[in-house]
């Protein structure tokens, strides 16, 4: 099927690259929890423009030098090759980081992998609403997750990304609107951490949202917090996040609280 491709910028910057295959960190091959009652692969990539403190994936932050990345990236050719093998038993790719959204040959490999009859899930921190945007006017995405990592204020945001310039934060505000008019399925989510957010900053983040279809709050994990003063940080109870759930009820129908 033909697809009409937006005009735009983004566009032009893909398709100087599009003869470049895309790359990826890893591949979880079946999981039954990151895409809502469907069996799923996740992919993760490289790179992400974010340092927040209590960041557990931060072997992904920094893409790797040509030097090694032979070694350690796997090839879109292999990922396709393993999306087509499991066709028909495989409902849905989840693609995950990093932050997915700043890869510019993203469009072209999802392009490619839903002619395999498969649903397509991005996660992303929203900084990017450009390419999301362009991915959601071609009609490549099923469900888009969005971490809003505190309530929009600058300085609240900034301290929960490790720092962020003005730029980002307007993209992260413009990514928030533009999923909240998709026609997709849309889920915000907020790691609460006890060092950056009270009650009131959950309920401010549920109102700024308030009429999506989804939020979760997911429990802090100090384990391997990017920012190692943070790993001293005991979580906040199960009883209280499933508090802070019910508050956000007022705004968002479903809130599911996870990793408890």
């Amino acid at each position: 099927m033909l697809v009409n491709r937006p005009n735009s910028r983004i566009e032009n910057l893909l398709i100087r690259r599009c003869w470049f295959d895309m790359k990826f960190a890893g591949l979880i091959k079946q999981s039954l929890v990151d895409y809502p009652n469907r069996i799923a692969a996740v992919l993760f990539t490289y790179g992400c423009n974010l340092r927040c403190p209590f960041c557990h994936n931060g072997h992904l932050l920094i893409k790797p030098s040509p030097q090694t990345s032979k070694n350690i990236l796997i090839d879109e050719e292999e990922i396709l090759a393993f999306i087509e093998e499991r066709e028909g038993f495989l409902d849905a790719l989840v693609i995950s980081g990093g932050e997915p959204l700043l890869e510019r040959e993203l469009f072209y490999f999802i392009e490619k992998a839903r002619k395999y009859n498969i649903l397509l899930k991005i996660d992303t921190n929203g900084t990017n609403p450009e390419m999301l945007k362009t991915l959601l006017d071609a009609g490549f995405l099923d469900y888009v997750a969005m971490d809003i990592k505190a309530p929009l204020d600058y300085k609240k945001y900034a301290k929960a990304c490790g720092g962020l310039s003005s730029e980002l934060f307007m993209n992260i505000k413009s990514s928030i609107k533009l999923l909240l008019e998709a026609d997709i399925c849309v889920e915000f989510r907020t790691t609460v951490v006890p060092a950056l957010h009270s009650n009131e900053d959950i309920l401010e983040i549920a109102r700024t949202i308030k009429g999506a279809e989804r939020y979760t709050l997911q429990q802090f994990n100090p384990e391997n917090a990017l920012n190692v003063k943070y790993r001293n940080l005991e979580p906040y109870s199960a009883e209280h996040l499933r508090k802070a759930a019910d508050q956000c009820r007022l705004y968002v129908d479903s809130v599911e609280v996870v990793n408890i």
